[in-house]
């Protein structure tokens, strides 16, 4: 059944090249609108309360506040700014988030929207050059061109109005303390101060990682930020204010226009930016249901390609030859889909019902799902530089969080302590296809940014939390989300272990992997079904983190592919 779908649907799509195949690719609504309080006291069989993150020190800020009788989102917020300043590699105050919260009184699933928005004064031809043509992505990241608006720490303050605890104020304390008294850098980070990526040659990357003897900071060397400290000191007095309007929103629009290629964005535009806060997106998969964030996030694809994998027996094929198969299959179609189909919903009309559709024949018809118009195949290099997250509190809430500057320390350009993202970057480049059909991921003015970001929240078909998880990935986040869920909910793995199995991206005909981590067994069987793995496929590798509930309480998963961890209060 797998294979006949996506041979239909498949076949349309060209791939130029390896990382271009990975970027391209009913409803239950389990949920209902935010609700503004959290309940005072545990629901009965409350599991506990625990913090999965992608550094240590991030984990112990999220533990403190759990402590101190804080909130899952109380705890998200510690947590990021803490990341912001111990992993500014991958997410950071300039950046932006889709989170999935699940609160446990009410058993409602709310998706929070805090991705970037482009400048109004944006055209489709944004990344154009004096030439006409498309500039080149490097020169594109490092323009100022590549800065939308900044959406997570409003996103956070929007979410935390509603399901916090603590005062906003007092969820700072630990982000601001590091950046002031200093912190040990962290291998990842330090790594990539040194690393390839045309962000750490930066004037301010350079300035930034260099110490005084003109050498790049080595893992374990102190960092200080008084910078961060006195931008997280503002943003706990003020809120998202601090960030969108006054001193630090004018240094923003004055970096974005500094140098060739300068930006647009305006002190309107970041005045203007309001995060969304809406019903998650939720479908049920075998005893499950399975809350993402809608479009323009990745969660719909991700939904996509459970709801394909429903119609095989994938669950009798534990990590094998067939499974895999199964997998493979499944992750083809569903990059299929989401290339040519998902956008900003608010600019084109994504035809997520289409594409949800339980139904055989909607299944099989050849790239045109219910509900769809004319789509360009979208030719978007979305890379890396992401982060995730989850906690949940002692009341049983639950934060699933993805974070983002879209590259490695976003476009290279910092301000007031924190760098910017190059989140615009992830739109399509070309606003046409060579026959004129639209790309749904063209730019627009105030446009989000499609986005493979797809933090996912697990449910009995009770509405009792059972999981959640999410990664970082570029593109290849949807892969590993479903890799993951995969794991956990058909081979009946614990979070770690499914977190632990081998990495497959599958687009068109392209088979992207941890060659080295599958069995030669494996490996064989897999080309024997006409699947043959290769490495080096240049998509950022897997930052899983994920909780679940089992009879002895919470259990964590944090990839070993990073340097987080699960831990519990």
């Amino acid at each position: 059944m797998v294979k006949s779908v996506v041979q239909e649907r498949a076949r349309p799509v060209k791939f130029k090249s390896p990382f271009a195949a990975l970027a391209l690719a009913a409803l239950l609504s389990a949920c209902a609108t935010p609700q503004p309080a959290v309940s005072e006291t545990a629901p009965a069989g409350a599991p506990g309360a625990m913090v999965a993150a992608a550094n240590p020190m991030a984990v112990e800020a999220g533990l403190k506040v759990l402590r101190a009788g804080g909130t899952a989102v109380d705890a998200a917020v510690a947590v990021q700014a803490t990341l912001g300043l111990v992993e500014p590699q991958s997410s950071g105050l300039g950046g932006g988030a889709f989170l999935t919260y699940y609160d446990a009184r009410t058993k409602q699933v709310t998706a929070y929207n805090g991705r970037e928005t482009a400048p109004k004064a944006a055209t489709p031809k944004l990344f154009y050059g004096e030439d006409g043509k498309p500039m080149n992505r490097t020169t594109a990241i490092l323009s100022g061109r590549s800065t939308g608006a900044p959406g997570a720490v409003a996103m956070l303050a929007l979410a935390q109005s509603q399901h916090g605890k603590l005062a906003w104020k007092d969820l700072f304390g630990e982000a601001e303390r590091l950046a002031d008294e200093g912190f040990a850098a962290p291998r990842r980070m330090a790594a990539a101060a040194s690393g390839r990526a045309p962000q750490a040659g930066t004037p301010d990357a350079i300035a930034y990682f260099t110490k005084p003897d003109g050498t790049k900071i080595q893992a374990g060397d102190t960092v200080r930020n008084p910078a961060y400290a006195a931008t997280v000191r503002k943003i706990a007095a003020e809120g998202p204010k601090a960030l969108l309007e006054g001193e630090i929103a004018q240094a923003i629009v004055a970096k974005v226009k500094e140098g060739p290629n300068p930006g647009e964005l305006s002190l309107e535009d970041l005045k203007a930016y309001r995060p969304k806060a809406e019903a998650a997106l939720c479908r049920p998969y075998r005893a499950y249901i399975v809350c993402t964030p809608g479009a323009p996030s990745g969660g719909p694809a991700v939904l996509e390609g459970l709801g394909i994998l429903e119609q095989t027996d994938i669950a009798k094929h534990p990590n094998s030859v067939e499974g895999w198969y199964l997998f493979s299959q499944a992750s083809r179609l569903m990059y299929a889909d989401r290339d040519r189909y998902m956008g900003d919903p608010d600019f084109v009309d994504v035809p997520v019902q289409g594409l949800l559709d339980p139904s055989p024949a909607a299944s099989v018809a050849p790239g045109s799902p219910r509900g769809a118009g004319v789509r360009a195949p979208d030719r978007t290099q979305e890379v890396s530089g992401t982060t995730h997250l989850v906690v949940v509190d002692r009341w049983g809430n639950v934060v699933s969080m993805t974070t983002t500057v879209e590259s490695t320390f976003g476009s290279g350009r910092m301000v007031h302590g924190f760098f910017l993202n190059n989140q615009l970057t992830d739109f399509s480049f070309n606003p046409e296809d060579r026959d004129g059909a639209p790309a749904a991921n063209a730019v627009a003015g105030g446009k989000r940014p499609r986005s493979s970001m797809a933090p996912a929240i697990v449910l009995d078909k009770n509405r009792r939390f059972v999981a959640a998880v999410g990664s970082p990935g570029g593109p290849s986040i949807l892969a590993y989300n479903l890799k993951a869920l995969v794991g956990m909910l058909d081979w009946k793995l614990p979070v770690q272990d499914a977190i632990n199995l081998p990495n497959l991206i599958a687009g068109g005909s392209f088979y992207a992997a941890e060659v080295d981590k599958f069995s030669p067994e494996l490996t064989a069987g897999l080309e024997a079904r006409g699947i043959k793995l290769t490495s080096g496929f240049g998509a950022e590798g897997s930052g899983l983190h994920g909780i679940e509930v089992t009879p002895q309480g919470l259990r964590g998963g944090a990839d070993p592919r990073r340097e987080g961890v699960a831990k519990a209060p």
